[in-house]
Formats: C-alpha cells, sequence, structure tokens
C-alpha cells in the first residue's frame, strides 16, 4: 500500500515537471524519465526477490525494442528543436558565384554563374584558376569576391593570400572592414535559401537554423565576417 502511495505520488510530480516543459522538450524528457523509473524498478525487483518478472516482459517485448530502442537513443535524447534534414544546405547567390553550405558536413562548393569560367564548380579549379577568378570577381561584383575569398579561406586557410598580389596590393575586397551586402537587403526567399529553410518556417525553426549557420561560419571559428552578415541578416529579414 505504501509503495502505490509514493509511486502515484511521484507520478503526479513526474507529469506536472513535464507540463512545465516546453512542449518539443517533453518528448527526451519523458524518455529519460522512463528510463530512470525502468532501472528503479528493476532494482526493486531485484531486492524483493521478483526479478523474473522482469525478464519475462522483456523477452516479450524484445522484438518490439529491437526496432524502436536504437532510434530512441540516437534521435530522442538528443533535445528537441528543429534540425537540419540530412542533406540540407543553405545557398548564397552573388553576380558572378552561387555558394552552398552542406549543414553535415559542413562542406562548403560554389558554381560560377558568369563570366568565362562560367558552369564550372569551384571545386574543380586549380590555383592560378582561382587567382584569375578572384580577380574577376573584384573588377566585377564585390559580393562575389567576398564569397570566393571565404571559400578560399575555408578550403586553403591563409596561404593563398600569399600568391594574392592584387589582395595585397589594394587590402583585398574589404570584407574585415565591412560585413554589409552590396547588393540590397535579401528577399524572403533568399533569406530562407540562406538558412536552409522552407516557406512557413516558424520562428522556433528560423532561430535554431540561424544558430546552427553561425556554429559553422562565425569568424570566431574559422569562418568569415561576410557570411556570418549574410546569415544575420537573414534572420533579421524573416523575423521582421
Amino acid at each position: 500500500m505504501q509503495i502505490t502511495l509514493i509511486f502515484l505520488v511521484m507520478s503526479l510530480f513526474a507529469a506536472l515537471w513535464l507540463r512545465s516543459l516546453p512542449r518539443k522538450q517533453r518528448g527526451p524528457a519523458a524518455i529519460r524519465l522512463s528510463l530512470i523509473v525502468g532501472t528503479v524498478i528493476v532494482v526493486v525487483l531485484a531486492v524483493t526477490g521478483r526479478l523474473h518478472f522482469v525478464f519475462a516482459l522483456l523477452a516479450f517485448l524484445y522484438p518490439l525494442l529491437r526496432r524502436v530502442l536504437p532510434s530512441l537513443l540516437t534521435g530522442g535524447l538528443t533535445g528537441g528543436g528543429a534540425k537540419a534534414k540530412p542533406g540540407n544546405q543553405s545557398h548564397v547567390a552573388s553576380e558572378v558565384l552561387e555558394m552552398s553550405l552542406d549543414h553535415d558536413s559542413g562542406t562548403m562548393d560554389g558554381t560560377i554563374l558568369t563570366g568565362p569560367m562560367a558552369g564550372r564548380t569551384l571545386s574543380d579549379l586549380g590555383e592560378s584558376e582561382f587567382l584569375e577568378l578572384l580577380r574577376y570577381c573584384r573588377a566585377q561584383d564585390e559580393d562575389s569576391a567576398r564569397l570566393l575569398e571565404t571559400y578560399l579561406d575555408r578550403r586553403f586557410g591563409d596561404s593563398w593570400r600569399a600568391d594574392d598580389e592584387a589582395g595585397s596590393n589594394t587590402g583585398g575586397s574589404g570584407e574585415s572592414s565591412s560585413g554589409s551586402s552590396a547588393s540590397g537587403p535579401l528577399t524572403e526567399s533568399e533569406a530562407l535559401d540562406i538558412l536552409g529553410l522552407e516557406p512557413g518556417a516558424s520562428r522556433e525553426d528560423i532561430i535554431q537554423a540561424h544558430r546552427r549557420m553561425m556554429q559553422k561560419v562565425h569568424p570566431d571559428h574559422g569562418g568569415s565576417n561576410y557570411l556570418a552578415a549574410r546569415i544575420n541578416e537573414a534572420k533579421e529579414c524573416l523575423l521582421g
């Protein structure tokens, strides 16, 4: 009788605690709580000599647990909130380049839209071609030059700058002194592409996507001032 009463009181407190959590945190919290309660029950049954009931129940539930438990442990316990879908990408376009950032691997690549190398991907270019493309971008479009410098920094570090005589003489495209875009305000569609979101994304989805992207491209983490500024601009555009 006393054990039953204690169980009922604990269940009431657990229910109240779960209701106090944000909705997207309730599922993972309930799983953690269930694991804790299950462990306690096993211990109690072992102490009272009734552990054979647990083995019988596990034998009955084994086929279900074998299918469900791995997904619960890998996905259900990682917390709530919007997550990037496998293969989801963010896109940033300029006059000369369209860049993509894979959310899962952090790999950045791009396609050349205009100019002598139009149609080629950045991953296929050689070192001399990068410098030629960079000179073209600086002559045609400041945003494109910033995007390409971001790609080169991410792929080669600072080593490519030793061969960039034009950048050494002019101070580069000015990314360090200004993170703002010269191509005008973003549209909603462009902002969604930058954050890798679909139309109709909720406020929480936007905040989560912004945080996730900033962790990958923030200057403090070896990223780019320009891309960080565009990601911040995309968030402000979508949140109003």
